[in-house]
């Protein structure tokens, strides 16, 4: 059935896997030019070498920079040095010379002689340290030369100590130094270069050096100081003439330039850094060395420095030169800086390296995960669609079966074939549910599953859950509870379904895995529930606080039902503030209230707790996975899919909530969860839209009760249900304190008093052995003066045997038994029963969605059914036929073109959405497009026939296709609604309330 369709469907799939892959081919930038990074590396690795080598070259030339300007400084600083001292000692020969001259012929006679001369320059030698001595040649010609021997009693001699030969002129030394005694009566002008200096200072006026020679005596290198002595004074700008003509004789002095250098370099620090050399360059091409030696290789010969030198004499030119005397060290720090900057470039340029192909990497890797996620999105389509068919295929004969067993129980039947009928029912909606379940698991896998957002009442669907339950936790003797915090509003938002279904497998899985104790079911605000009044936290139970309490059977837990529990949360000690919270929430939470009405969403806390076997510890860690159960023998003893956990994590999740439990073994587990839900406002909720919420009397309200209970919990819950139904209610621990308490009541306003309506006592409180004192307590109170009715009494139990029933009844109880597990209705139908308050529904009068309504509603009504399968149309018309409906079946989507060509007279059409040749999409499009046609020409004649001046058939969809015909699909193609096979009377209701009005019943 629809095979074509399904081939076609895989085919699509198979294309959209090739489209999205081929889609996927293109490469980024860096994948494209993937293949040059090995040689943008070595590129980088060259350009940092180079780089380096140009960081060290620079470094390099900077510190031989510092090194010449240091060596500039320092050989500069020397030569000035020198030069101020060779300066020093001119100055001071040059004053000697004046003193001959003043003393010797401007002095008559003359005041200086051989004796006072040499005195004079020995005493004032310290001024001339860097002299070796000094002398006076006398100007003598040689018309004078033989008075002037015979006046000195010597004769004038050559350097070589022999008579001088005739000459112009001589200068023959007359005074001198001791020091340099020896040379008196030598003709300092008999050598060539002499006479040179001599002539030369003559004409000048000024000092004149001769060239560096040995002298006598040290053998230092050293040069001779020549001045003029003039006798006579000399004009301002004398002549050459004018000077050469006073000319009387020359001062000279030798200079021991070797010791003057020494003696420098010897009062400067460091003079070991470098060497110095002093050169005479008159003649540049041959200089004379004055200190140092000429052919030293030492020291560094890389780098010198040239510093002039002016000792006063601009015919004679010197200089110093400097070097190093070590080689420059190397320059470690340029080194270990070239060196770190390649080091940091290459691990910039690796990190780079590595980045890219990390990049590419991911980018392969992402694109192969592209690649598996195509395909497995493929697979899951494929797997949808797997399920779809096999949902149809299965849903479609137990759609059939389902409904001929709910056709056949309509007919008069036996009782052992009523029950063999409905016994086989519940087995098909089983498999239905579990069918469901897969499908559901399916549906979120695929994340098609979405929830609805409709008002519905939360207290109610939980009294429905624990309906289900009821019988089987009687059976099993446990305590089924229910307890709903009043700041939950009564309507909230969201989808009833899925929460109810989240509600009905936790406690499904407790009631499955719980022997003993209690399943308890928790419901408030995800918020802080304490409630501080004056710094002491009080409670809403009278008859002491909870230490005073006894529990009737002597259970030291203070639980629901007595028994350990897992988690502490809804123990009393921690249940109390929750109960002090809602009974003085009016006094402090007014303007929580009022900020709770602004907020838009409602947070609830949800706890499912239970005393069962726990979960082994191994196990707890895959709790929540699909299939799968605590252990082997679990699943043979307890029966499930384990599928059940699975889905109610993912629809909390899908509610924005989280899931969690605690739970110890042999102890049993707390399962809480959070969801989000939409605060319904007044007004806001149309009425197709109305939920279904509790029908509860208000006959009770007003009425005073007291709950006779040892177990705190559990009395709180009690009275909570109680409430709803505006019960007040007084708690006691037992029934001593509960006549005691009627007593002062009674006693202590004589005129008006106001005993209880009834008393409601828990079956432990009553068995624990004071049932034999009821009477005479009763008695009692009548005895108080006054005659009151007896207030009723009546007991609350979990189950309840015949011989426990007829000792209740002669202990004064009434005939009708509260059964747990506790809902409002079945609470108010008790107390109604007992109390004869109200009235009973008439026999008549039903629920809107009973089957009277939904016959109303379909009466008289024709409606065309299309379905390919034969049984489901008989399943259809059947059901339609029971609510007295005119149905007409056909097997395709062509045959129900026909029928519904304008003009007809059909209501309402329920087309299968599956079918072979024309599919209920396509048909219902074609429909559409016929009745578009008509009412195009509706002023063409036809208006008449249309009905409220338009044609519009409602098409309701109806399959078993419950994961591809969802309800927007079918509005796309012009469907009005959605009904899932098998229906039921509820959801044929919902379908078909909003097109048609219920009649009465003629």
């Amino acid at each position: 059935m629809g095979g074509n369709l399904k081939m076609q469907s895989h085919h699509s799939v198979a294309v959209r896997l090739n489209e999205q892959m081929g889609a996927k081919k293109g490469f980024t930038f860096i994948q494209a030019y993937r293949a040059w990074f090995p040689k943008l590396l070595m590129l980088w690795i060259l350009v940092m070498a180079y780089l380096s080598f140009s960081i060290y070259n620079y470094m390099d030339a900077d510190n031989k920079v510092r090194r010449v300007e240091v060596l500039s400084s320092m050989c500069d600083q020397r030569a000035r040095m020198l030069q101020d001292q060779f300066n020093v000692s001119v100055n001071h020969v040059h004053a000697l010379a004046i003193l001959v001259s003043t003393f010797h012929y401007l002095k008559n006679p003359s005041a200086i002689d051989q004796e006072t001369f040499a005195e004079y320059t020995a005493r004032t030698a310290f001024e001339r340290p860097l002299l070796s001595g000094v002398a006076y040649a006398q100007r003598v010609v040689n018309s004078e030369r033989e008075s002037f021997e015979r006046q000195n009693g010597w004769t004038i001699k050559t350097m070589e100590r022999e008579p001088s030969p005739i000459r112009d002129e001589y200068a023959p030394v007359i005074f001198s130094q001791e020091t340099v005694s020896y040379i008196e009566s030598i003709d300092m002008m008999s050598g060539e270069e002499d006479r040179e200096n001599i002539l030369r200072a003559r004409a000048t006026g000024k000092a004149v050096l001769t060239s560096p020679f040995r002298l006598l005596g040290s053998h230092h290198l050293g040069v001779v100081l020549t001045f003029p002595v003039y006798k006579s004074k000399l004009p301002p700008n004398p002549t050459v003439e004018e000077r050469i003509k006073a000319a009387s004789g020359y001062l000279g002095g030798a200079f021991d330039v070797e010791s003057l250098v020494e003696n420098l370099l010897g009062q400067l620090a460091g003079n070991q850094a470098i060497m110095v050399y002093v050169y005479d360059v008159t003649n540049s091409s041959d200089p004379l060395i004055m200190y140092g030696h000429q052919y030293e290789q030492d020291g560094d010969m890389s780098l010198l420095h040239e510093s002039k030198l002016d000792f006063g004499d601009p015919f004679r030119k010197h200089q110093m030169i400097c070097r190093y005397h070590h080689r420059a060290p190397t320059s470690w720090t340029a080194i270990n800086t070239a060196f770190l900057f390649f080091v940091i470039g290459l691990l910039v340029g690796y990190i780079l390296y590595g980045a890219a192909m990390h990049i590419v990497k991911v980018e392969d890797d992402f694109r192969e995960m592209e690649e598996l996620k195509v395909r497995a999105e493929a697979a899951d389509v494929a797997k949808s669609q797997f399920l779809a068919t096999v949902s149809h295929e299965i849903r479609t004969p137990m759609n059939g079966i389902l409904g001929m067993l709910a056709l056949l129980l309509d007919t008069a039947l036996s009782g052992t074939q009523r029950d063999y009928a409905q016994t086989a029912q519940a087995c098909g909606k089983a498999l239905i549910a579990l069918i469901n379940e897969v499908l559901d698991r399916a549906k979120i896998e695929a994340g098609r599953l979405e929830l609805e957002q409709v008002p519905f009442g939360i207290r109610s669907i939980l009294d429905d859950v624990l309906s289900l339950f009821s019988e089987k936790s009687r059976n099993m003797g446990l305590e089924l509870a229910v307890f709903v915090s009043d700041k939950v509003p009564e309507i909230l938002i969201g989808d009833p379904g899925r929460f109810r279904q989240i509600i009905t497998n936790l406690v499904g899985n407790s009631i499955k895995f719980t022997e003993r104790g209690h399943i308890f079911v928790k419901v408030h605000l995800a918020e802080p529930s304490m409630t501080m009044i004056n710094g002491k936290l009080t409670t809403c139970l009278n008859g002491g606080s909870d230490e005073g309490v006894q529990t009737s059977d002597g259970c030291q837990f203070k639980t629901l039902s007595g028994c350990e529990a897992a988690d502490d949360q809804n123990s009393w000690d921690t249940f109390k503030h929750l109960i002090a919270n809602e009974e003085h929430r009016t006094d402090v939470s007014s303007n929580v209230s009022a900020n709770n009405e602004a907020s838009e969403q409602v947070t609830l806390m949800v706890s499912v707790e239970d005393t069962g076997i726990g979960i082994p510890l191994r196990a707890q860690e895959r709790v929540f996975m699909p299939f799968m159960q605590a252990d082997s023998s679990t699943s043979r003893h307890y029966g499930g899919t384990g599928i059940g956990l699975s889905i109610s994590k993912c629809l909390v999740e899908l509610m924005g909530g989280q899931i969690n439990f605690k739970s110890q073994p042999h102890v049993g587990s707390t399962f809480s969860f959070t969801a989000n839900f939409g605060r319904c406002k007044e007004n806001a909720v149309s009425d197709l839209k109305k939920p279904k919420l509790e029908d509860l009397p208000s006959h009770f309200r007003g009425l005073r009760a007291i709950l006779v209970d040892g177990k705190l919990v559990r009395a709180a819950v009690t009275k909570y249900h109680l409430k709803r139904l505006g019960i007040l209610v007084e708690v006691v621990s037992s029934i001593k304190m509960a006549v005691a308490f009627c007593g002062r009541n009674g006693s202590a306003t004589s005129g008006n008093i106001v005993p209880p309506d009834i008393i409601l006592v828990e079956k432990d409180a009553w068995i624990s052995g004071e049932e034999c004192d009821l009477n005479k307590q009763h008695l009692e109170w009548k005895q108080n003066g006054h005659i009151y009715k007896l207030p009723k009494m009546m007991l609350i139990a979990t189950n309840f045997g015949k011989g426990e029933f007829d000792k209740a009844k002669a202990a004064s109880f009434a005939d009708t038994v509260i059964m747990k597990p506790l809902r409002a209705s079945m609470v108010a139908a008790c107390l109604q029963q007992v109390l004869g308050i109200g009235k009973k529904r008439q026999q008549g009068k039903e629920l809107p969605n009973g089957s009277n309504f939904l016959q109303s509603l379909l009466s008289g009504k024709k409606i065309l059914v299309v379905d390919d399968n034969m049984v489901n149309r008989r399943v259809a018309a059947g059901a339609l036929k029971k609510f007295r409906a005119d149905v007409v079946c056909v097997d395709s989507g062509k045959a129900a073109l026909n029928l519904l060509q304008i003009p007809h007279n059909f209501d309402a059409c329920f087309m299968d959405i599956q079918m072979p040749e024309m599919d209920g999409f396509e048909a219902t499009r074609r429909i559409r497009q016929m009745e578009s046609m008509a009412n195009g020409e509706i002023n063409g004649g036809l208006e008449g026939v249309a009905k409220n001046g338009e044609w519009h058939v409602p098409v309701l969809a109806m399959t078993a296709d419950v994961i591809h015909a969802t309800y927007d699909e079918c509005l796309k193609c012009g469907m009005d609604g959605y009904v899932s096979k098998p229906f039921e009377e509820e959801n044929l209701y919902q379908a078909v309330a909003k097109f048609f009005k219920s009649k009465p019943d003629s």
